[in-house]
């Protein structure tokens, strides 16, 4: 039990000293004979400012009592009382102490000491101390802690001191509470993520630490992995530490690694401005270099910039390249959060330092272009009932940017980036919402870019036109008609560029135009190609009404659904067509003019559902159920081509024949190909698309399929969910349909879906395509059955795909195993990156002993009639067959091995391949990737400490695609 008390006075620091007048104010009886062993009560007037006594409390100091006392600390110059003896002494106590011992609080009241007995505790204000043994001489302000010695002779109770500067572990504190200096032996105190030993130090009113003998660490081990050795030292609290010479120390090994002073910052909970130390080291083909140094300025809470860049020195003939970079971090707490970055990179465009040496190394890989940009934003709102929502999300740059610069194993596979900007907002009381943004997609592979700048929208939710004339539902049925009728608008705008241009071809490419080209070509986007590029604009603006009839029963089990469509699409640009003689050819020429085209189309739709189950009763299956789903919908859109507005339909090609030597067709006339006149669309490439070219009538038929079983569950113990569903197969539809409209091969293809899940783990998914008609020599398919060839069958598979996946994980269940995670970025062998040097640190999960995923590929295309020659080898008809592999194996507690690899049957090649592994070594890490095949074949090895304060501290080995 502890004894504490409780000393509220106004004065300077001096935290026992009110015990001591605790002690004068009890009994001079006790003083005079001195009698600890007895409990001894007694009265205490507690007595105000004004020299007025108020209630009395009884304090107690035996070692038997194990209570806990509340004694006010007095001044009884005016009581008049017979202690008077501590009346003399006045107190420099501004707020309460609070003090406790589990043993014992002793009193040597002549010489003005008070001594605190096991696990002794003085805390007042900020200053907090405790220890196995306290000592408080009050005659000379000071204060001094230790620990004690066990049966055993190991110390215990070890001091820990605590108040404004931080806190401190140490052997023995002396502190003078008056003057708020210290001296502190064997002293242990943590600055930031850092540590710091030192034999002797000196604390100061300022809460500086003066040290000899110090010693640097982040390991947070009492006898550390590593520290930074320093015979003087210097501790601002949340701010520095500053050494004189020092040497680095790696498990109690002494390195010549050091330098003549130490600079560590050691920022509290703000940020602090400051210089990024550049890291230094030699590329293959690049020469020495210095990576990541700059600047990071912290103006304020909110923003966070960092100024960085690389410089290389190649060799004496050429410059070896730079980069520089600038990322910001902006956060309003409640209100939005966002990171932007830019990244600009110039390397040589050859190989600068080439090895004489004999060896395997891969062909250096020429960039593409050499000066390469990177922009990266993503701003993240908080959402807000009824405001405005503005996100953005952006990536993009150079084409070869990932490609020359990016370690990142995703970044540099993927094919493709999108870049949006939006401001949405919802009208309050209103059905209307409007949105406004920016989008960008590029293709790393061909550099194909294409913006839409703007993209408006404005959408109105669906609305009841009986409700306009205030016509309240009646819920008869003859009155559901024109209660279920719905109509809903949307106003699109926008305006697309791209860097593309399209072949100009007309019926692919068998009637001549002037200036015609078989194959496109792409824009690059500089600012001498603005001209073109604005040129190759296209805006547009739509109008999509929907108009709903409602959902009606039919014969009790039927669901019917009648649907109506109207569009209208405005075009700034349009296409004239003109033959001529001359030249045998036709030219096209682009206008601006406003152009309006308009469609409209109709339908409507039949369903049900169909249930069978079959009771099986066995010992762990219950029954089986079977859904099927039939529907059946028909469309109607009519035929605009003849509209000399849509369609250029009466162009008469005079003479002009095809290579077989037959006319093409003239408007209204016979000719020796068809009836039919050839339109050509006056919007043809514009981003709302064209009215329909030709009449469409047709039904299509469709067939869901869903299989389930119904088991006994082994997890329910109370009898309240005794089954549980179990799904065999997820779904089997089939798909096609009938064209009434079609001049031939009215019949559609079939398209079949199969999807199941094997043992919650194996995911099978089947799609397939198949065809009715005949196929001529040429591969074209004719207008004849294949069930009236000789070799008569229904149907032809011309299309198939299949994709497996399975996930192979021992742990299952709620296990933390079982819990989705992020990916884990990729090891970055840069020195001195400013990302976190222990990446794999929240993501690896030890307690998994292994985990595999797998998945298999593969895409047939029916090649077709046509034979192979020697010349002409004949299509294969397996397109794509490739195997996938990743995971991870658990070596040790603290060792992980992680693959990701794969086989191409096509090609007969393996896929990328990476091995990473990942070593956890306390305050220290191993990590690193191994990349046997392809272009970016090469390893990187990285041992650092784990702190973000010594990020530098590090070892890297690394033979890249950037450095070989």
């Amino acid at each position: 039990m502890r004894k504490s008390c409780l000393l509220p006075h106004p004065g300077r620091l001096r935290p026992l000293l009110a015990v001591v007048l605790l002690v004068l104010s009890i009994s001079g009886a006790w003083a005079q004979q001195q009698r600890p062993a007895k409990a001894v009560p007694a009265v205490v007037p507690r007595v105000n400012s004004d020299g007025r006594q108020t209630t009395n409390v009884l304090a107690d100091t035996s070692r038997a009592a194990r209570g806990t006392r509340l004694v006010s600390a007095i001044d009884t110059s005016a009581a008049g009382d017979s202690l008077r003896v501590g009346a003399e002494v006045k107190g420099d106590i501004k707020t309460t102490v609070k003090y406790s011992a589990k043993d014992s609080i002793r009193f040597d009241v002549q010489k003005k000491v008070a001594y605190l007995y096991d696990e002794a505790n003085v805390d007042y204000g900020d200053l907090s101390l405790k220890a196995a043994v306290i000592t408080v001489d009050y005659g000379q302000n000071l204060l001094k802690a230790n620990g004690a010695p066990d049966s055993a002779g190991k110390v215990q109770g070890r001091p820990v001191f605590k108040d404004a500067g931080g806190l401190y572990q140490a052997g023995t504190i002396n502190y003078n509470f008056k003057t708020r200096k210290g001296k502190i032996a064997d002293a242990v105190t943590q600055q930031g993520e850092g540590y710091v030993h030192a034999g002797i130090v000196k604390k100061n009113a300022l809460n500086e630490i003066f040290g000899r003998n110090g010693q640097y660490t982040t390991c947070n081990l009492e006898h550390p992995h590593f520290h930074i050795n320093a015979t003087k030292m210097k501790v601002i609290p949340g701010e520095k530490v500053v050494t004189g010479p020092f040497n680095l120390v790696v498990s109690d090994i002494q390195t010549p690694l050091g330098f003549l002073f130490g600079y560590f910052p050691t920022p509290g909970k703000s940020r602090a401005s400051g210089l990024i130390f550049p890291t230094f080291g030699q590329s293959a083909d690049r020469g020495f270099f210095l990576r990541n140094g700059g600047y990071y300025f912290a103006p304020n809470e909110y923003i966070g910039l960092r100024l960085t860049g690389d410089v290389y020195g190649g060799n004496a003939e050429a410059f070896g390249g730079f980069a520089l970079r600038g990322e910001m971090q902006y956060i309003k707490r409640y209100n939005y959060n966002g990171l932007l970055s830019i990244d600009y990179t110039q390397r040589p465009a050859n190989l600068i330092l080439r090895s004489e040496a004999l060896n395997t190394n891969v062909e250096f890989r020429r960039p593409r272009s050499p000066k390469t940009i990177w922009i990266n934003w993503s701003h993240t709102p908080t959402p807000r009932p009824g405001g405005g929502r503005f996100s953005a999300s952006v990536q993009a740059g150079s084409t070869d940017y990932n490609q020359q610069n990016s370690f990142d194993t995703r970044r540099y596979l993927t094919p493709s980036f999108n870049s949006t900007i939006s401001y949405q907002k919802q009208i309050r009381n209103s059905p209307i919402n409007y949105s406004l943004q920016l989008s960008q997609n590029q293709n790393t592979q061909t550099g194909v870019m294409n913006f839409v700048l703007p993209d408006v929208s404005v959408q109105v939710a669906r609305q009841y036109p009986y409700q306009w004339f205030g016509i309240e539902p009646k819920g008869r049925f003859y009155d559901q008609f024109y209660e279920q009728i719905a109509i809903t608008y949307n106003l699109i705008g926008r305006n697309e560029i791209s860097n593309s241009e399209q072949p100009r071809l007309l019926n692919g490419g068998v009637i001549p135009v002037i200036g015609g080209t078989a194959t496109g070509r792409t824009i690059p986007f500089d600012f001498s190609n603005l001209a073109p590029l604005l040129n190759n604009a296209q805006p547009t603006v739509q109008h999509q009404f929907g108009i709903t009839l409602g959902n009606y029963t039919v014969l009790k089990y039927l669901s019917l659904n009648p649907t109506i469509n109207y569009g209208e699409s405005w075009y700034f640009k349009r296409l004239n067509y003109k033959f001529e003689p001359e030249a045998q050819a036709v030219r096209i020429d682009t206008v601006s003019q406003f152009g309006r085209l308009y469609n409209y189309s109709g339908g409507a739709s039949l369903s049900t559902n169909i249930y069978g189950i079959l009771p099986i009763k066995g010992a762990k299956i219950e029954a089986i159920r079977h859904k099927i789903t039939p529907s059946v919908s028909y469309s109607y859109a009519p035929d605009f081509s003849r509209n000399d507005n849509f369609y250029e339909s009466n162009l008469n090609l005079g003479a002009l024949r095809d290579a077989q030597g037959r006319l093409y067709n003239q408007f209204g006339q016979q000719n020796d190909i068809t009836r039919n006149p050839i339109a050509f669309s006056r919007f043809i490439g514009a981003a709302a698309g064209n009215a329909n070219g030709r009449a469409s009538s047709a039904v299509t038929i469709g067939l869901q399929n869903q299989i389930e079983m119904k088991v006994r569950s082994k997890n329910d113990t109370t009898g309240t969910t005794p089954f549980e569903k179990v799904s065999l197969i997820d779904g089997l539809d089939f798909n096609t349909g009938y064209d009434f409209a079609a001049d031939s091969l009215n019949l559609l293809p079939l398209a079949v879906t199969f999807r199941t899940q094997v043992a919650k783990k194996l995911n099978i998914v089947v799609n397939a395509g198949f065809v009715f008609y005949q196929r001529d020599s040429t591969g074209r398919f004719i207008n004849e059955y294949l069930f009236n060839q000789p070799k008569r069958r229904l149907a032809q598979l011309t299309t198939a795909t299949l994709n497996l996946s399975y996930q192979f994980n021992p742990a299952a269940g709620t296990k933390k195993s079982a819990v989705a995670r992020d990916v884990a970025p990729a090891n970055d062998p840069v020195l001195g990156n400013p990302v976190r040097v222990d990446p794999y640190e929240d993501y690896v999960d030890f307690d998994i002993p292994w985990e595999l995923s797998t998945s298999f590929g593969a895409t047939y295309q029916d090649p077709g009639p046509i034979p192979g020659r020697p010349n002409r080898p004949r299509a294969d008809a397996l397109t794509v067959a490739s195997l996938n592999l990743s995971g991870s194996v658990k070596l040790t507690q603290n060792l992980r091995v992680g693959y990701s690899s794969g086989y191409d049957f096509r090609s007969n090649q393996v896929s990328f391949t990476s091995l990473d592994f990942y070593r956890d070594l306390h305050c220290w890490q191993i990590s690193g990737s191994w990349f046997p095949f392809g272009i970016r074949q090469g390893y990187n090895v990285t041992i650092a400490a784990k702190s973000s304060l010594l990020q530098d501290l590090k070892l890297n080995r690394n033979r890249t695609f950037q450095n070989r």
